[in-house]
């Protein structure tokens, strides 16, 4: 079946034109006018504000003129992630897309969909005639996905809303309410290369499934930083490890899948027959979550320089040590991760070290432990570190009239109670809400898998839910 074909087709149609547009985070140019230009199309109100936020203002439909007016969420930019043998170029190119059962997915590389389906559902409801609606705002914020600076740079005072309806969560029998903030930490160094004086061996990790660094954290998939890690430590203190190089993970956002380190060591049989001990252990523990995951170790021919023992001992220490994956629980709500950290990048090239790391909590106090934390391991290891991006989390409200409302119109519709939540990745709604303190908040959207790595695929029966729970949300906004 075509993508055209599919129900609900207007959104579809949108979602498709608007893969056709490249849209990485931070260089959201084309898009932005993409957005811009099919809000001018359609003779509404549109603004670009100074950090390239897009406003498009719809008056309300007949009848609807006495109900509280609403704003529409969800962001432009895009997680850009491919597989390793996928020539593919996401500032030119638009996402290549197939449907294959239920779902519709992109071929080798992320689909999109986060928040693709969002913006996608948010044309679809300005172009309609035949969807009832109170006075609504479309906000498309960009740089969501490595910064939130849209929301950051959205000033007081530009939005009328009362209610905001973000459309930029994964699961369609879930009503959030609440999630995490994080911050980044970058932890690096520039060290004195020398000759490497022993045997080259290369170790590569692959295979591994990634995700969401928030969303995923607790299902224990596999980190390529910390598996290398762990194997790079079976030689640490016999084989007089000098690091040539590493080249492992990507994006803060995602869950590493895979990564490369190019090493000298004093016996390369000796090392590499302790070091597959280690690995026949580690693809036993992953066996029934990292069913594809593949290590090789093998002999490697590099002319490049590498670092001093000492250095890369402090390095690989920092690896081992470092916190990866859930920190805390939430005492207060069951299931929900409060608290964790994501080893994201590890990249060490002609002597110059950075170390990528994203940390999230739904607590404030928590969030600032992770990071100093990881701090503390960094700097005992000579590393200077660096904090950025921090935003807040978004404080739930479960009693709020838009979530009772949605409640019962869960509930009739599909016979279930939704799941009201918190999750632990990072939404606007906390940023946004800090200039619009009075404004009533929620999250939802239809399902998507695999959310940031490129097996990402969007459910397409929840894709039909979800649009018609929408426009009965939008039926049904109390009055002023």
């Amino acid at each position: 079946m075509e993508l055209s074909q599919l129900e609900p087709q207007i959104v579809w149609k949108n979602f498709a034109a608007l893969n056709s547009v490249p849209r990485p985070s931070k260089k959201e140019e084309k898009v932005i006018e993409f957005i811009k230009n099919f809000g001018e199309k359609l003779n509404l109100e549109t603004t670009v504000d100074e950090v390239g936020n897009v406003i498009i203002k719809k008056p309300a439909t007949a009848g609807m003129e006495d109900r509280k007016p609403i704003v529409l969420q969800s962001h432009l930019d895009m997680v850009c992630q491919k597989n390793n043998d996928v020539n593919f170029d996401f500032e030119t190119e638009g996402i290549q897309m197939e449907v294959a059962g239920d779902w519709v997915k992109a071929k080798g590389t992320t689909l999109g969909a986060d928040n693709g389906l969002g913006v996608a559902s948010i044309m679809s409801i300005l172009e309609s005639n035949d969807v009832p609606h109170p006075a609504l705002e479309a906000l498309f914020t960009i740089d969501e996905e490595t910064g939130m600076t849209g929301a950051k740079g959205l000033k007081p005072g530009q939005l009328n809303g009362e209610i905001l309806l973000n459309l930029d969560t994964e699961e369609d029998d879930e009503i959030d309410i609440g999630c995490a903030g994080g911050i980044d930490v970058t932890a690096s160094q520039n060290y004195t290369l020398e000759d490497a004086k022993g045997q080259i061996v290369k170790i590569s990790v692959h295979g591994l499934q990634g995700g969401h660094s928030g969303m995923d954290i607790h299902k224990g998939f596999g980190n390529s930083n910390v598996i290398l890690g762990r194997l790079l430590y079976t030689g640490i203190y016999n084989q007089n490890i000098q690091l040539i190089s590493i080249d492992s993970g990507g994006l803060r956002n995602a869950i590493p899948r895979e990564g490369n380190a190019v090493l000298s060591v004093r016996n390369s049989v000796e090392f590499i027959e302790n070091a597959e001990v280690l690995k026949q252990e580690i693809l036993e523990e992953f066996a029934e979550i990292e069913k594809d995951l593949q290590i090789n170790i093998e002999n490697f021919t590099s002319e490049e320089k590498g670092i001093s023992e000492k250095d890369s001992k402090n390095i690989i220490l920092a690896l081992k040590s470092a916190h990866n994956g859930v920190y805390r629980m939430s005492p207060d709500v069951k299931d929900l991760v409060e608290s964790s950290n994501n080893i994201a990048r590890v990249e060490l090239q002609n002597g110059a070290l950075k170390i990528l790391n994203l940390s999230r909590s739904s607590v404030e106090s928590s969030k600032n432990s992770v990071a100093e934390q990881l701090k503390s391991v960094y700097e005992l290891a000579g590393m200077d570190v660096e904090f950025s991006g921090s935003y807040p989390g978004w404080k739930p409200k479960p009693g709020s009239e838009i979530v009772q409302i949605m409640e019962k119109i869960y509930e009739k519709d599909f016979g279930a109670k939704p799941a009201v939540v918190a999750c632990h990745a990072g939404l606007e709604c906390g940023i946004i809400g800090a200039n619009y303190p009075e404004m009533e908040m929620v999250s939802f959207g239809p399902t998507i898998r695999g959310a940031h790595s490129p097996d990402e695929k969007a459910n397409i029966p929840s894709l039909q839910k979800f649009w018609g729970f929408l426009q009965e949300i939008l039926a049904n906004i109390p009055k002023k």
